[in-house]
């Protein structure tokens, strides 16, 4: 079974990974879908298809249910686990798919690392931001602030976010085994603080974004 890493988060909280090897139709006869499940994946096509089914059979794992529940989204398309207090957060990216859940607002990213990320950099990071990526791991750290922006914006649940300006990760030193940082969000009148941790994994880097 591809479970491949299951991790609880601090102080409370879950995520997991899942390397998908399997077909669609493995994925398929586990879920039994809802209708309005059905509708949302109608909507999506090719290999992006197979990714969005594994990160719900995952996240039907890690809530450790005897019957699952459906996963909907609110009226900003933030997705959510029906009759679950936790919050949820679902990921995918090159056959690996990643789920977190936590009582608080919670977000997760996750990444191939990929050289092209380098074309799109200047329109995330702010200046702060630049001034603190060391030139050894460049490439790590451009991962892991697009990463930390991709979390804190999905655990935010809202759209119109300029991840430049509305949002802030503090200086931190990469540790390629797995480390922490701390980052903000302010847009309009709300503000949001946030622990995140990160994992190196291979070819990939896992981002979580915790509110505090």
């Amino acid at each position: 079974m591809p479970l491949i890493l299951k991790k609880n988060l601090r102080p409370e909280g879950v995520w997991g990974l899942w390397d998908i090897t399997e077909p669609e139709s493995y994925f398929m006869d586990r879920l039994d879908l809802s209708v309005f499940e059905k509708a949302d994946l109608d909507q999506i096509k090719g290999h992006r298809r197979l990714e969005w089914l594994a990160a719900r059979y995952l996240l039907h794992l890690l809530s450790r249910r005897e019957i699952r529940g459906e996963v909907l989204k609110d009226e900003f398309g933030k997705p959510f686990l029906s009759g679950a207090d936790w919050e949820i957060s679902l990921s995918h990216s090159n056959n690996m798919a990643g789920v977190c859940a936590s009582p608080n607002p919670v977000g997760i990213d996750v990444q191939k690392i990929v050289l092209k990320i380098e074309r799109i950099a200047h329109k995330y990071l702010n200046l702060y931001e630049v001034a603190a990526i060391r030139y050894r791991n460049r490439l790590e750290y451009l991962h892991l602030y697009w990463g930390a922006k991709e979390a804190m914006y999905k655990a935010y649940g809202r759209k119109s976010i300029d991840f430049k300006r509305d949002m802030k990760v503090e200086p931190f030193v990469f540790d390629s085994n797995g480390g922490t940082m701390q980052a903000s969000l302010t847009k309009d009148n709300v503000t949001m603080k946030f622990d995140l941790e990160y994992e190196l994994l291979g070819a990939f880097i896992v981002v979580i974004a915790k509110s505090v």
